[in-house]
């Protein structure tokens, strides 16, 4: 996750970090990760890269310099502007907000945009999922032309999410699964994974205590290994984005080096319970 290899800005857990993006490809491949998921935010707007043709060059030419690709964006955005309990001018804004990311992400090279409807965000009245349901399809012609898929990042519990999902065109619109958010929340990932576990498209990596914050890998209520293990059953291909807790400040890349290396390890074997 973008931001992760620098140290925090400001107090911010997680944001676009101004000064210090382009240094986040050496510190990638020094760390032996290979891709980085793209921030947008309302707090690094107006100098991300992304937004003009010159910056999406520089970004394209560090990508071929280090090896490191960018092939998603979360939009966190929709955290500052949510896509929920919006006027209806404000619900109009914002969906040309997306719109326009799709857009900039197919110059990019970008594949899939990660939607949350977590926390600020999170659908909590049926009004709310019906207007989700309404805006995704609205925009989905434009991610398909684009190729760009939308994954939708949700606190919904496994069969709210399942059936939100049975009402979105699988091939263009798929799940973004966090795991620490699902211990937080208190789900059972085998529940979840059973309800939507083939329509999963990408992860989010990290613990978390159950109605509680980001900590260490392994140290919260999250079940790695059964996760893990069920991703494999399900025979999941796609990436696997850390957004871990965070280490010291100044020892990011030696802290995602400690984590890539943990992840793979429990991707290594099933049943495997890390280190």
């Amino acid at each position: 996750m973008q931001g992760r290899l620098v140290p925090p800005l400001g107090g911010r857990f997680q944001c676009f970090p101004r000064d210090g993006w382009a240094g986040e490809f050496a510190f990638a491949a020094a760390a032996g990760v290979d891709t980085i998921e793209w921030i947008y935010d309302e707090f690094g707007a107006d100098v991300n890269p992304i937004a003009n043709d010159d910056g999406i060059d520089a970004m394209q030419q560090l990508s071929d310099r280090h090896g490191v690709r960018v092939v998603s964006l979360c939009a966190d955005v929709f955290m500052d502007r949510p896509l929920v309990r919006a006027s209806q001018p404000q619900l109009e804004e914002r969906i040309g907000v997306l719109i326009w990311l799709i857009d900039r992400a197919r110059q990019v090279g970008i594949g899939r945009i990660v939607l949350p409807f977590v926390d600020i965000s999170s659908i909590e009245t049926d009004p709310e999922f019906e207007q989700v349901v309404d805006t995704i399809l609205g925009v989905v012609p434009r991610a398909q032309e684009a190729d760009v898929e939308l994954h939708l990042e949700t606190s919904l519990g496994p069969d709210r999410f399942a059936a939100l999902l049975a009402r979105l065109p699988p091939g263009v619109v798929k799940v973004n699964y966090d795991i620490g958010n699902s211990a937080s929340l208190g789900y059972d990932p085998l529940e979840e994974l059973a309800a939507y576990g083939d329509r999963v498209g990408s992860v989010h990596v990290k613990d978390r205590v159950r109605g509680g914050s980001t900590v260490p890998l392994g140290s919260g209520d999250a079940d790695l290994p059964a996760v893990f293990d069920r991703l494999r059953e399900l025979q999941y291909a796609g990436d696997y984005v850390l957004q871990v807790a965070r280490g010291e400040p100044g020892d990011e890349v030696r802290w995602a080096q400690r984590n890539r290396e943990l992840v793979q390890q429990y991707l290594a074997a099933p049943g495997a319970s890390g280190p």
